[in-house]
């Protein structure tokens, strides 16, 4: 293990320098490769194809993009061998995760997660399984994942021109800024009339009665809200909504949304430990 990370070094310091161009390129790359480990995480846990963009549009899920290159660039300095990779990423994981979901609360409202019930946790965002995994993550990551990524560059490199690439680069990273825009404003506005027309009892409640008056008051507003941020479209865009009630419980929102599945398609069903597999539909 020690030699291939010492050759995995070799041509990392080679061929690969964390230019603006080569760190965008991995947030894109790591938010579609996150998005398919995601819905196919969600199709294996639950039995169901559900989405798991982290805005409503692209088919990113920017977390893994984000913590792919904030891991790959700080891992620099943990590559030494396998010990001291499996420390940086349980060390560097563990933060980005935490400032994850601190920044997913304060920006969107939403917790994505909660870890809050397993042991060893830190305010429900970290807890000490998961930080294992990032360790071990790590470790696949610079000695496996990244060199297959390097390499596909390299060949698109070879294939199209340097400008090209870095015009398709920067289209990509524009449209993903807007839908972020986008996303923000719409779970604001989803938020605000959940809480208001559904009379939830939340955390800081003042604040979405304030942001229901503001978006709601306006009828242009209101009504591109109710069209294109709808229930519906919100609930299967982030299935996995979660809020905090007033007494500091997190609840999920399907449960109150009770009339909206929050999933495109069932595949198979979970009973009693067992797997029901195929579905019968209803005529």
């Amino acid at each position: 293990m020690e030699k291939k990370i010492e050759q995995n070094n070799k041509v990392t310091n080679e061929k690969t320098k964390f230019t603006l161009w080569r760190i965008l390129t991995y947030f894109i790359i790591y938010s579609i490769l996150g998005f398919v480990v995601e819905t196919l995480f969600g199709l294996v846990t639950k039995g169901v194809i559900e989405s798991r963009q982290s805005f409503l549009y692209g088919p990113f899920c920017a977390i893994y993009g984000v913590g792919a290159v904030v891991m790959l660039y700080f891992l620099q300095y943990f590559k030494k061998n396998k010990y001291t990779l499996f420390l940086g990423g349980f060390l560097i994981g563990s933060v980005v995760e935490y400032l994850i979901s601190l920044i997913g609360e304060y920006i969107f409202n939403v917790k994505w997660w909660d870890y809050s019930d397993m042991a060893f946790n830190i305010n429900g965002r970290i807890c000490i399984a998961f930080s294992f995994i990032w360790g071990l993550l790590a470790i696949y990551l610079v000695c496996h994942i990244n060199i297959k990524v390097d390499r596909i560059i390299e060949k698109l490199k070879s294939k199209f021109s340097i400008k090209t690439l870095k015009s398709i680069v920067l289209v990509v990273i524009l449209f993903m800024c807007l839908d972020y825009i986008v996303s923000t404003f719409a779970m604001k506005m989803f938020f605000a009339r959940f809480v208001c027309e559904n009379n939830i009892d939340i955390y800081e409640k003042e604040k979405y009665i304030e942001e229901y008056e503001y978006f709601y008051s306006n009828e242009i507003i209101s009504q591109i809200a109710r069209k294109y941020f709808s229930d519906e479209k919100m609930l299967k865009t982030f299935p996995n909504l979660k809020y905090t009630d007033s007494s500091g419980k997190t609840r999920v929102i399907d449960e109150i949304l009770k009339g909206i599945k929050p999933y495109y398609y069932k595949v198979f069903e979970i009973k009693d430990n067992k797997i029901i597999w195929p579905l019968k539909t209803n005529s």
